[in-house]
């Protein structure tokens, strides 16, 4: 079969024919990829930016971590049948280091990540445990159902932030992980909810298309006198960041209020250099969010379940795998919102 991986520690991808994948094991499941989305951590590798020397032991694998579609070969004891549906959980936890053994399953020492240390969704079929996946409503396409992880991302750093009723909440980042956070922090009941980004035409008029009209570019002024001429002059309740340009973080403090929380979503190249005195004086949280908890993904997917035709404008472009590195210039060029490709 046709996979999209990655082969050696540098920028690029490249299409290999594999043999079709393993049979499952006990409690394992091959799942046939019908949906599988281009993420930007999968750009960050595609590019080979700093941070994701990670993968080198693991390579050539193929990679895609955002998939659904259905059981083709299921293994004993994995508590689904051939024909079921599912989104596929890109964590896999070993279940018997200390973290596992107390329940800590998210921090598992020895996890593994579909799609980064292992082969993931950029191939016809792929076999992963049947822990890792989630069933799928009847009333979701397999489209929808490749959105539920990096909605879950965005639901778990509105969580992080403790987004609550009535807050003003700014969103630094208009991509997936930032549309995701924005609709996250309207569910949890935000008043308002403004995303800022950099002449990011394309990505603003998903963020319209999904309900949001508070849209901030910087490339036309400065953050922090662009939101609080939206917001009266009063400071945000909540600053969610998923840009991975650290000094973006020191713009969204300049806007938070005192003892305000400010949680990093974006995976960063480069160090954050932190003005203590003023962080210290205002009482600033900074928190840090990557992932999702398997309750949030069951949140997600009741979400995704009441109104799917709502999250649908996050999906620009659908493309072949065959095109995928089409596919992969789109998002690297911040072209396009989510790429879904269809093996």
């Amino acid at each position: 079969m046709l996979a999209l991986r990655k082969t050696q520690a540098a920028f690029g991808l490249e299409f290999q024919e594999i043999p079709e994948a393993p049979p499952p094991g006990p409690a394992e499941v091959v799942v046939r990829v019908e949906a599988v989305g281009i993420c930007g951590s999968d750009v960050h590798a595609y590019g080979w930016t700093e941070g994701y020397g990670f993968m080198v032991p693991h390579l050539p694998l193929t990679m895609g971590h955002e998939f659904a579609g259905t059981i083709s070969r299921n293994g004993t004891g994995s508590g689904f049948a051939e024909g079921d549906r599912v989104a596929v959980i890109p964590f896999v936890f070993c279940g018997h280091c200390p973290a596992c053994r107390s329940g800590d399953t998210r921090n598992c020492l020895k996890r593994e990540g579909i799609g980064l240390t292992r082969d993931g969704g950029f191939q016809a079929e792929v076999r992963v445990p049947s822990r890792c996946c989630v069933a799928i409503p009847p009333n979701l396409d397999s489209e929808l159902a490749a959105l539920a992880e990096p909605l879950g991302v965005g639901m778990e750093a509105v969580l992080t932030g403790e987004v609550g009723l009535g807050d003003t909440v700014l969103v630094l980042g208009p991509g997936t992980i930032g549309q995701a956070i924005a609709l996250s922090a309207r569910l949890a009941g935000a008043a308002r909810v403004i995303v800022a980004g950099r002449a990011d035409a394309p990505r603003f008029e998903v963020l319209r298309a999904l309900g949001f009209s508070d849209i901030v570019d910087v490339a036309e002024g400065s953050l922090q006198e662009q939101v609080l001429a939206l917001t009266g002059g009063r400071a945000v309740d909540v600053v969610l960041e998923a840009t991975g340009v650290p000094s973006t973080l020191n713009e969204g403090m300049a806007v938070l209020k005192k003892g305000g929380v400010i949680v990093a979503a974006g995976i960063h190249a480069e160090a954050l250099t932190l003005p203590l005195t003023d962080f210290v004086r205002m009482r600033h949280q900074l928190r840090a969010t990557h992932g999702a908890e398997r309750r949030t993904w069951d949140r997600v997917m009741a979400h995704l379940s009441r109104a799917p035709e709502s999250f649908r404008p996050m999906v620009t472009h659908r493309l072949p795998l065959e095109r995928g590195l089409e596919g992969f210039e789109l998002a690297r060029q911040r072209a396009a919102g989510k790429v879904i490709l269809t093996p």
